[in-house]
């Protein structure tokens, strides 16, 4: 049951949007037992970002929820993918990318909880 939200200051078009979700859901099995077939997806473009006091570039904002937990390594490896995706699919330097988990215990689905 992952969840990713981006935030981005790039204003994405519905190609865009579709090449995002299919990279991320390939990424997402970066992490053992987690599938695009459980992937929900947000997407918050041209948002206003500023970044060590800067607002002159653009950046991006990945908020990754995992139903469970997973290895340092497995998020090591999907940062490293969400970066290289946000770079390659909208131009953002990695340094502009900041990539953010949260390990939840207790999530619903289809009125009633894991």
């Amino acid at each position: 049951m992952p969840y990713i939200k981006t935030t981005t200051s790039v204003t994405l078009d519905d190609a865009k949007k579709e090449s995002l979700k299919s990279k991320l859901g390939q990424a997402i099995a970066l992490i053992p037992g987690k599938s695009e077939a459980w992937l929900m997806l947000s997407f918050e473009d041209g948002a206003f970002m500023s970044f060590r006091g800067d607002t002159s570039e653009d950046y991006a904002f990945a908020d990754v929820s995992l139903y469970g937990s997973a290895s340092d390594a497995a998020y090591d490896r999907l940062t490293q993918a969400i970066c290289e995706i946000y770079n390659e699919e909208l131009g953002i330097p990695l340094s502009n990318i900041y990539v953010k988990y949260e390990e939840v215990s207790h999530w619903g689905w289809n009125g009633s909880n894991f």
